[in-house]
């Protein structure tokens, strides 16, 4: 594969302002969570991105887009109580997401569709920070009882408190699944100082911090003020007043505040006293974290420290525990804004984010024994699209679209080899750029492969656009003109087929809608789309039920997430969060002579309305909407399709190496050799696809599979090649897969997969080693790979032992699985002899001011061995156990067979990083031999990199030791 490396393409990252979970933390949870279990992230320019923990591999779900002049600066999350239906069930709480920014508006969104579900506002000035009540335990009182003339039913939802610029603290009721103005705590005759941090104390006590150097305390039952703490005046030379910019409490009620003079002080959860103070940063306090246990405290700030505090016993018998400032770390290279912590029994994290844009998860109870986890900034699906046949190159970004010319050959203008050769920079013409009018940011965009169309889309409208290009290589657009009611059809997701005869769009309440493109053979000539589209109804796949305790996020597991076209553009599939599939066929034979559908057909209408009832279903089916005597409808073996294990990050048909399908029957005209009758003027075929329907998905867990779609079955290469079989490299990955690129030629059938730091091939014409094969006669197949026969009978004797002296026997499983997941939810383990001193493992404690006495004293009172040894152990098992059944699906004795075989049909290289996207550009060149030869270097693809040194990011602070270090080397500090 030869590879542009392109680091022009515009796509600034924008801050973190604001992150929440979806859920309490709760130390009586065995699991890692619920599976219901979110973290929102809120940014500077008003995208709201939604992540799913999922064990620990941190997929980014849904990215909700902002639009000119937002911003999200905070974000809350509430769960309604649960109900009884009709037959006596608890049905769940619907989990609600609440976000403020720059207004005097609190908005929340329906994450299933995108949008802003309502807004409150009210005469009260701009909103600074918002938090929500805690949740009400689940009790079995009457919900008619009163409480000071509030229904306890009431009681159960959550508020949510809002701190406003003038001072103002305002309490909204989500009662009903509403948002309604409930009270105002205060509302000073006078503007006051701004509420810059609020937080709850308890159900009916609200703790806010302000920027005159005070914490106020506040009963949220009669709005009166209970308590007022002074910080005191500011520093000698510095402002008067100080900024609480974070207040939090802790489980036993206890306050702790961060503000501007670098400081962290708690105060007395009765008296409301100042019990201590750290000043633990060189800078403001920008936000703090409290574990569940009321134990731990993180600190973030502008000095981009993230600072960890714990109580300590105290030197004498009888003293009180007080805390200390155990160690700190700069995660992020910016100031850190926005800290969030999850705790359960098996998980245990904090997310904290900032300036530089990217979000990081740190462990809290094995901090210092695991390493962190920097998540990456970019989106899970690349704003990134091309055009081969023309080597156009499209990217997108906020309200903005630009197309760019990369020039020359493969071997001569720039390209490098992605084994060999040395990068030169590619010759790029920027020939279009287009900016939309309106402030929603474009969700997706695509273009024709012959580049005769673009495709824009918003969550409101849809644009089309012809693009012609001049003389001088520039390339000019034309929009083209609309029906109203087409126009008005917004998509989260566009996607083009690859013969240029439908656009795809999946409208922002989840409908897909296919519209037909007319062209004709003169180039002179405007394109145009039919006026009406097609809807096409999915199977009502019925949604995950959980615990009604962990809340429901509604139709959201419903959301469609990828969509992908075969290559002759007759199979549609469809996949969303759940991981069903939901799969389409073209059926008949186009035929140019039948006058296409102008009129919108009533069937088709009625079988896209909102009832499920199965004779609308029927009733499409046997009507079909016809144009040009071709129908979409559900593929025959759609049933037999089975749900994935978690949601599809790629899927993508094999690309076939035969002509496309074309019936024997099909006149010279075009016309088809069907006779029209009276009953039937417009006759069709019902031959569906003949082409190649191998589907390629990588799950959310890193998963493969292979189905071929028309026989609803797996492939024979993925029965061959189970999950088990994957590189242990590959499995180890952390990154998310973000798409792929196909390299097929007669001798070979290669996928190159990328995600935001790793690029992965798979060649599907070969088999991958057989589980716990041996590399001793190749011994340069792959970096990273190392042979495990030699090890594998002491690790299988080493874990029997384990497991004896925990008293399992040697038939017992469970002890197995409930070892597994040993890390808490961040990074991997550190290694033994890597942790060294520190708080991870080990403190040198001293004596005196010439540190005589030093003694290393252990902190790891944990007995047993070490955990990458079990999950290495626990590997090995569950590779053994699928051995046999990979072996006899391939028709291989299992033991006893040496063979010499070829190297393995796998690469991976992390040398390109950060990728935001990699498409395939130019034609392939060469010959299509069996050996690659120096005219057949494969695939050329356009790389694109954003690495975050080239992003403008605004100044950040520096210490007297690090101006004193630059200054030294003499770097300039912008």
């Amino acid at each position: 594969m030869d590879v542009h490396r392109c680091r022009f393409v515009p796509y600034p990252p924008s801050a973190i302002n604001a992150l929440a979970f979806s859920h309490s933390s709760s130390l009586t949870t065995s699991s890692k969570g619920p599976p219901t279990l979110r973290l929102a992230i809120g940014r500077a320019n008003g995208d709201l991105e939604i992540w799913n923990p999922i064990r620990g591999a941190w997929h980014q779900e849904s990215i909700i887009r902002g639009g000119k002049d937002r911003s999200i600066e905070g974000l809350a999350w509430t769960q309604d109580p649960e109900e009884e239906d009709k037959n006596g069930f608890k049905v769940p709480g619907k989990l609600r997401l609440f976000s403020i920014g720059y207004s005097s508006s609190v908005t929340e969104w329906e994450l299933a569709t995108g949008r802003p579900l309502r807004h409150a506002s009210a005469n009260y000035g701009e909103l600074w920070c918002m938090a929500a009540q805690p949740r009400l335990p689940s009790t079995e009182k009457d919900d008619t009882k009163t409480v000071n003339g509030i229904e306890l039913g009431t009681m159960r939802y959550q508020s949510i408190a809002v701190g406003c610029a003038d001072g103002s603290i305002v309490i909204l009721s989500t009662a009903d699944g509403d948002l309604q103005f409930q009270r105002t705590l205060t509302r000073p005759p006078k503007r006051q100082a701004r509420v810059l941090s609020i937080a709850w104390q308890n159900r009916n006590t609200v703790v806010t911090g302000h920027a005159d150097s005070t914490i106020r305390i506040y009963d949220t039952r009669n709005g009166q003020q209970i308590r007022q703490m002074s910080l005191g005046a500011g520093p000698q030379g510095g402002p008067k007043e100080i900024l609480v910019w974070s207040v939090k409490c802790m489980v036993d009620g206890t306050i702790v505040s961060g503000d501007s003079t670098g400081t962290v002080s708690f105060w007395d959860a009765k008296n409301y006293s100042r019990l201590q103070r750290i000043t633990s940063h060189k800078a403001d306090i920008l936000e703090l974290a409290v574990s569940a246990d009321g134990e731990t405290v993180f600190s973030g700030g502008m000095d981009r420290r993230t600072s960890l505090y714990r109580r300590t016993a105290g030197s004498r018998p009888g003293e009180k525990r007080r805390w200390a400032e155990i160690a700190h770390q700069r995660f992020h290279s910016h100031d850190v804004k926005a800290m969030a912590v999850f705790e359960t029994k098996r998980i245990s994290i904090l997310a904290s984010g900032g300036l530089d844009t990217t979000p990081v998860i740190v462990p809290i109870r094995e901090f210092g024994k695991e390493h962190h986890r920097t998540l990456s900034s970019l989106p899970q699906q690349p704003p990134v699209r091309s055009v081969p046949s023309s080597r156009l190159l499209v990217s997108w970004w906020d309200r903005e679209v630009s197309i760019w010319r990369i020039s020359g050959s493969a071997k001569k203008q720039g390209a490098e080899s992605v084994l060999e050769g040395l990068p030169q920079p590619p010759e790029k013409k920027l020939v279009a750029k287009v900016l939309l009018q309106g402030e929603e940011s474009i969700t997706s965009a695509d273009v024709l492969q012959d580049s005769s169309m673009l495709a824009v889309s918003t969550l409101s409208e849809t644009k089309i656009f012809r693009l012609k290009e001049r003389l001088d290589g520039t390339i000019t657009l034309r929009k083209l003109d609309l029906p109203e009611e087409m126009t008005k059809i917004g998509a989260k997701h566009l996607h083009a087929s690859p013969d240029g005869k439908w656009l795809l769009l999946i409208t922002s309440n989840n409908k897909i809608q296919l519209l037909r493109i007319i062209r004709t053979a003169e180039p002179e000539r405007v394109p145009h789309l039919l006026p009406r589209p097609i809807n096409l109804r999915r199977l009502a796949w019925k949604s995950s039920q959980f615990n009604y305790i962990h809340g429901s996020l509604g139709a959201y597991d419903r959301s469609i997430c990828q969509v992908e076209f075969s290559s002759d553009s007759r199979i549609l599939v469809v996949g969303d969060l759940s991981g069903h599939l939901d799969t389409f066929v073209l059926e008949g034979h186009e035929d140019l002579t039948q006058d296409p559908p102008v009129t919108a057909s009533r069937t088709n209408s009625r079988s896209s309305s909102s009832s499920s009832s199965s004779s609308s279903n029927s009733d499409a089916e046997a009507h079909p909407t016809l144009v040009y005597a071709q129908h979409w409808r559900r593929n025959p073996t759609a049933h037999l399709i089975p749900k994935l294990p978690s949601a599809p990050l790629v899927m993508s048909f094999r690309p076939s190496l035969k002509p496309l399908y074309s019936s024997s029957t099909t006149l010279t005209n075009g016309a088809t050799q069907l006779h029209p009758t009276r009953h039937t003027p417009y006759p069709h075929s019902h031959d569906l696809p003949h082409g190649e329907s191998r589907l390629f998905i990588l799950t959310a867990e890193h998963q493969i599979y292979e189905f071929d779609i028309l026989a609803g079955h797996i492939s024979d290469w993925s029965r061959r090649n189970p999950t088990s079989t994957l590189p242990s490299d590959f499995r180890a990955i952390r990154d998310r897969a973000m798409g792929s690129v196909w390299d097929v030629t007669p001798t070979r059938q290669r996928i190159w997969l990328y995600g935001s730091a790793w690029l992965w091939m798979f060649d599907l014409a070969q088999d991958l080693p057989k589980p716990f094969d041996t590399d001793d006669d190749e011994g340069d197949s792959h970096e990273g790979f190392k042979s495990i026969k030699d090890s594998t009978k002491r690790k299988r004797r080493k874990g029997m032992t384990q497991m004896l002296a925990h008293g399992a026997d040697d038939g017992d499983v469970s002890s197995k699985k409930r070892r597994k997941e040993t890390d808490t939810g961040a990074g991997g383990k550190i290694r033994a002899h890597e942790l060294g001193t520190g708080i991870g493992r080990s403190v040198r404690r001293t004596v005196g001011p010439d540190g005589k006495d030093a003694k290393i004293i252990s902190l790891d009172h944990d007995s047993g061995t070490d955990a990458s040894d079990i999950e290495e152990d626990e590997a090995q098992a569950e590779g053994s156990s699928s051995s046999a059944l990979v072996h006899l699906r391939r028709g291989e004795p299992e033991v006893g067979v040496e063979d010499v075989r070829n190297p393995p049909p796998y690469w991976g290289t992390y040398k390109y990083r950060p990728i935001l996207g990699i498409v395939p550009i130019g034609s392939r060149s060469g010959t299509d031999g069996g050996e690659e030869e120096e005219g057949n270097r494969g695939v050329e693809v356009a790389l694109v990199e954003r690495p975050m040194f080239e992003v403008d990011l605004p100044g950040r602070y520096h210490g007297d030791q690090e101006w004193q270090e630059r200054k030294d080397r003499g770097d300039l500090v912008r």
